[in-house]
């Protein structure tokens, strides 16, 4: 829980703007042709990013082949770290900080990897549309919903003057960072969740599920209910305060929206970014971050250029490990990457 909450003091700290293009003042001339074959795998909150940056670096660099899956955080870094070399992706996607479990493995496997910040998102609550009687939930609500031992499977258990109407939830699956996030913010630990409920890697299925389902109560990435606005019914969260917060792009950036906003990472493999077509790659990505971040059809919050622009640093001196680690207890994302 400590981890959520600092993880939630960041977000309001990392987003300092300023004008212009990332690197505009040093972009250089353009990357000269490249082949290849770039692989990313890992969280379905982070793919609109990587797959709008794909998109949009192969219609400069067509003979470089840029592929992007969705198995979740943890799903991805188990790709990211294959027993046989030839099988890892070379970027992991992931909607939280690598674990030291998986930092382990990494050791093991004497595969080097860098940690790179890249955006801001929250974590969206929501109910059908035609729901009409919740417009606002406490964490202490979601978490006697959501949390192991829960037996709550109608509204009318959940607040006193909620109706008689049974209550099914959705929800990621148990690979993805957007889970362990929620768990460890909601209920206090990491992974503690009820198990009943309809758990899928991709948001369209949630969103189906819940747009289909009158009781519905489900949760996943912000920027999934901003391109499913019209299907689904957004709902506040009070985290103890009394005060209702109904999320938004600002309040995400803000941290307003607290516990649920949270940093976004790439995990990029040191040996593969070696490979000219993976450093064009990512080049083009930091060079055109704020605008791929912030563009509507991804609806994520950008980080400060100066956080970009460490990002690049990061990369390009090769410095492995995770930043995020070592903060050690540090709540501002310019000062965790700043130094390490």
């Amino acid at each position: 829980m400590e981890r959520m909450q600092r993880l939630g003091r960041i977000v309001a700290i990392g987003v300092l703007m300023t004008g212009g293009g990332v690197f505009a003042a040093w972009a250089g001339e353009p990357e000269k042709p490249v082949t290849g074959q770039v692989k990313l795998d890992g969280s379905s909150t982070v793919a609109p990013i990587t797959m709008a940056a794909a998109e949009l670096f192969q219609s400069q660099q067509p003979k470089v082949q840029v592929t992007v899956g969705i198995s979740g955080t943890g799903g991805g870094f188990k790709k990211f770290l294959e027993e046989k070399s030839n099988l890892r992706t070379d970027i992991s996607d992931a909607s939280r900080p690598i674990k030291e479990s998986e930092m382990t493995r990494a050791k093991e496997l004497g595969v080097e990897f860098i940690e790179v910040p890249i955006g801001l998102d929250g974590i969206a609550i929501m109910v059908n549309p035609k729901n009409t009687f919740v417009d606002s939930l406490t964490v202490e609500e979601l978490k006697k919903i959501w949390q192991p031992d829960s037996t709550i499977n109608n509204w009318k258990d959940v607040r006193h003057g909620f109706p008689d109407q049974p209550l099914r939830l959705y929800g990621p699956g148990t690979d993805n960072g957007t889970f362990d996030y929620f768990t460890e913010a909601i209920v206090g630990k990491e992974k503690a969740s009820r198990s009943d409920y309809t758990a899928s890697a991709t948001p369209t299925v949630l969103v189906q599920g819940i747009a289909g389902d009158e009781g519905a109560l489900g949760y996943f990435g912000f920027s999934y209910y901003e391109n499913n606005r019209d299907k689904l019914k957004l709902v506040a969260v009070d985290n103890g305060n009394g005060k209702a917060v109904t999320p938004d792009l600002e309040k995400i950036k803000s941290g307003e929206y607290k516990p649920l906003s949270r940093p976004l990472f790439l995990y990029v493999n040191k040996q593969s970014f070696q490979r000219p077509e993976v450093r064009a790659f990512l080049k083009y990505f930091f060079e055109n971050a704020r605008s791929i971040v912030e563009n509507p059809r991804v609806g994520y919050v950008a980080i400060s250029d100066d956080l970009y622009r460490m990002s690049w640093q990061r990369l390009e001196s090769g410095t492995t490990g995770s930043a995020m680690s070592e903060a050690k207890g540090a709540t501002d994302l310019k000062d965790i990457f700043g130094k390490h």
